[in-house]
């Protein structure tokens, strides 16, 4: 039996290559709206960030956010998304190693 694939996507701000389930998606859904999306299923356009507060910095800074979600992100959204940000970075980080723990 072959090995599974495991999906690689790119982090916009450090542009590092990683597994799927280590990054978390910001997600621009149909109605214009931004915000993060944990389980990776939510309806339109994504784009990928490490779990780190540095990367999602480095995002706000180089404007990535907006270029990867081809949508200008108002300062407001980033504060907010830099809020929801740092409360989900926990929850994120015990995720992830519950999927280390499983495998």
């Amino acid at each position: 039996m072959r090995p599974r694939k495991i999906p690689l996507r790119k982090c916009v701000a450090c542009q590092q290559m990683m597994p799927k389930k280590e990054l978390i998606r910001v997600v621009r859904t149909p109605d214009e709206a931004v915000l993060i999306d944990l389980t990776g299923k939510k309806a339109g356009r994504g784009a990928y960030l490490c779990g780190k507060v540095a990367c999602f910095k480095l995002a706000k800074k180089s404007k990535s956010l907006d270029r990867a979600l081809k949508q200008t992100v108002d300062t407001e959204i980033y504060d907010q998304l830099e809020q929801d940000f740092i409360a989900v970075e926990d929850e994120f980080i015990a995720g992830k190693d519950r999927v280390d723990d499983d495998e």
